[in-house]
């Protein structure tokens, strides 16, 4: 089975005048867009979201990002897009990682994990790196992600790129490809 995990395709993300903005939002949007129909209802969406009281590090990364200290059903987490009528099952995590046991589970131990979505350089990144760790096959379709920047993008890319055959980088037309659609 193959599963796609659509990452954090939220307001936060895609509206150029909030401080978490990625510039190529609308470019990855268009990316997973495409990749969806392949899918069906293999597919869930993930949403990054505050928890209601930071610990650990977390409380020095929201004194940086204050703004972003808000509730689950806050405008800022809603996904954008029309993705909220697309999103068969939505799950939250109050951290980059997206590989939750939930997540898991869809997956299955022998599945595949197709990844989209934003932000390059730290939720698909650190969901890859999570599921290929836990023997995931992961592939990440570029033009279906942006990162904080063009640079940050890339250099996520290459460092996921590194951890072939566990992770491979690839386009929404390999992915569409390799599933035959």
């Amino acid at each position: 089975m193959t599963h796609l995990a659509v990452i954090d395709m939220q307001h936060v993300f895609a509206d150029p005048t909030s401080p978490w903005a990625a510039p190529r939002y609308r470019e990855a949007a268009t990316g997973v867009r495409r990749l969806l129909s392949a899918f069906g209802d293999d597919v869930t969406f993930t949403r990054f979201v505050a928890p209601g009281e930071p610990a650990g590090a977390w409380r020095a990364y929201y004194a940086q990002w204050p703004f972003a200290l808000q509730p689950p059903d806050a405008a800022l987490w809603h996904l954008t897009d029309g993705f909220c009528a697309l999103a068969p099952q939505v799950l939250d995590a109050p951290a980059f990682g997206k590989w939750t046991p939930a997540l898991a589970e869809r997956v299955a131990p022998h599945g595949r994990l197709v990844l989209a979505g934003v932000s390059t350089d730290r939720s698909v990144l650190a969901t890859a790196l999570a599921a290929a760790d836990a023997g995931v096959e992961v592939l990440v379709a570029a033009d279906a992600c942006a990162g904080a920047n063009d640079t940050a993008h890339a250099k996520a890319l290459d460092m996921m790129d590194l951890c072939q055959p566990l992770i491979k980088v690839t386009t929404v037309a390999g992915v569409r490809a390799l599933l035959g659609r």
